[in-house]
């Protein structure tokens, strides 16, 4: 052996390179400083499964959102940051009210703004800061006036919130429309409003205000995820399968973004992807609420983990009791996909003590999408309010016949109501409420029922003529194809029962 083959041998050697998320934290700074911001994008996120704990990394990456005019996004990024990796890295809170203020959300920019300066006196961006605030404060006219206006739009969307979760979906639209028109670019807002029209059988005006978030929005998980629900609830085999294809590939960094996946694949029975979801979140250390572990308890049981299922339904039941007899193990549960808990809120409307309110949630039972499986909900079948008569609307909603030709017209009249008022917001519903009540009176006095056309006409009448709205009976008559006699002859029944 040479003396120099020693040299050549080490020459020959293959290094190993392993790249670290500093490396490419470190080229995502070069491509920002030139301004190539979505290679910038591509490194930093790379950087970031590398190191997923280094707030740095994250915090550089909402910026270049920033820089592009996300600022939705690069608020995820900042509020990930301060709850999860570093909360006291406060520069975050300046970015903030930067965007906040980009977005029209005065109140929240003046609040991280105010929390920046208070708690870094000497931080390296109190001078920017310094101006933002009197920006802030020039811009409006008066600062209270319009910290007052934010939080009344903050009120609107816990309100909207609150009528979605408890089935009041025309006015969660009402105020959702609020919402979006004094904010355009809040997407949350847009979801939900998509919920409330699919909720209410407006199909198509769910799928339109979804496709508008991903026009504008590209890429939005939680319209994507709706997307999917939508789809699957349509029976649509297809677009199902491609969308679900589609989000299986997508790994979020957010907290939020991965429960939105687990708990959309366990609604669609793909208890496997789903799992996996959960299972991240539980080694996270993430403690969700009631339909965390609803969800949960799904995934585990359906991908063969029992015991786990079962002391996760534990959980589901400390939190909410209501869900007792909803186990995924529990035979006689007839939405084993767990669509239940999307359904829960309309379906508290059969919980009210009023027969006209039960009889109208039925009705809108009988329009909806979801027919089938809203029939066969614990609400439905065990519900110890119903009369005989809700009983029998039941059977008749199920198959569609039945011996009481008296519930057919009622039926059929609300129906006929429906031709001439949908959707059916907020006022509407009176409406359909006072004919329900006109007909249980009917029913009572053993009344025979047979105008469908006529005693909705005459319901109309009543109900604008109560409202102080202007109508006249010729109008009316004319709208349902009666004639004018007809109908006198109909409001004066019905207004006998009404009284």
């Amino acid at each position: 052996m040479s003396k120099n083959s020693q040299a050549k041998k080490s020459k020959g050697q293959l290094l190993s390179f392993i790249p670290t998320g500093e490396y490419y934290f470190s080229k995502g700074l070069k491509a920002f400083h030139r301004r190539d911001f979505h290679k910038a994008i591509k490194y930093l996120k790379r950087a970031m499964q590398l190191e997923p704990g280094e707030p740095m990394i994250v915090c550089q990456l909402a910026i270049i959102h920033t820089e592009l005019g996300e600022y939705q996004e690069s608020n995820k990024l900042l509020h990930f940051i301060l709850e999860e990796l570093d909360e006291e890295m406060m520069e975050c809170h300046y970015f903030l009210a930067n965007n906040y203020a980009h977005l029209g959300y005065f109140k929240d920019a003046y609040a991280h703004v105010t929390l920046y300066l208070k708690e870094e006196e000497s931080g390296e961006f109190v001078e920017d800061a310094e101006d933002l605030l009197e920006v802030l404060t020039l811009e409006a006219d008066d600062l209270d006036e319009v910290l007052y206006e934010q939080d009344d739009l903050m009120v609107k969307q816990e309100q909207a919130r609150d009528l979605l979760e408890s089935g009041h979906f025309p006015k969660a639209i009402e105020l959702l429309e609020d919402v979006i028109e004094e904010f355009p670019e809040y997407w949350s807002a847009y979801n939900n409003l998509a919920l409330a029209y699919f909720y209410l059988g407006e199909l198509e005006k769910a799928d339109e205000t979804l496709e508008l978030v991903l026009e504008r929005n590209p890429g939005n998980l939680h319209a994507m995820c709706n997307k999917l629900v939508f789809a699957y609830f349509q029976k649509q085999k297809e677009e199902t399968a491609a969308i679900a294809d589609i989000l299986k590939k997508v790994k979020p960094m957010l907290t939020e973004h991965q429960f939105k996946l687990g708990a959309t694949f366990a609604l669609i029975g793909e208890y496997e992807p789903a799992y996996r979801w959960f299972r991240k979140l539980h080694k996270q250390g993430y403690e969700g609420d009631g339909s965390y572990y609803y969800w949960f308890s799904y995934a585990a049981y359906f991908t063969g983990k029992e015991q786990l299922a079962h002391s996760l339904w534990e959980k589901v039941l400390e939190m909410n009791p209501g869900k007792e007899g909803l186990e995924p193990w529990n035979e006689e549960h007839p939405s084993a996909n767990g669509f239940e808990e999307y359904n829960t809120s309309i379906l508290k409307k059969l919980e009210s003590d009023y027969i006209e309110e039960r009889l109208f949630a039925l009705f809108l039972i009988s329009l909806s999408e979801q027919k089938e499986t809203l029939l066969t909900s614990q609400e439905v079948v065990k519900n110890h309010k119903f009369s005989t008569l809700e009983n029998q609307y039941v059977n008749m909603v199920k198959v569609g016949k039945i011996d009481s030709s008296q519930l057919v017209v009622a039926h059929e009249t609300a129906k006929a109501l429906y031709e001439h008022h949908h959707p059916i917001g907020t006022v509407e519903a009176g409406l359909y409420l006072m004919w329900f009540s006109i007909f249980v009176e009917m029913s009572e006095a053993k009344i025979d029922l047979k105008n469908k056309d006529a005693l909705a006409a005459a319901t109309e009448y009543m109900w604008k003529k109560l409202r102080n709205e202007k109508s006249s009976q010729k109008l009316v008559a004319q709208q349902y194809g009666l004639s004018p006699s007809t109908l006198q002859k109909y409001i004066k029944l019905v207004n006998g029962y009404l009284q």
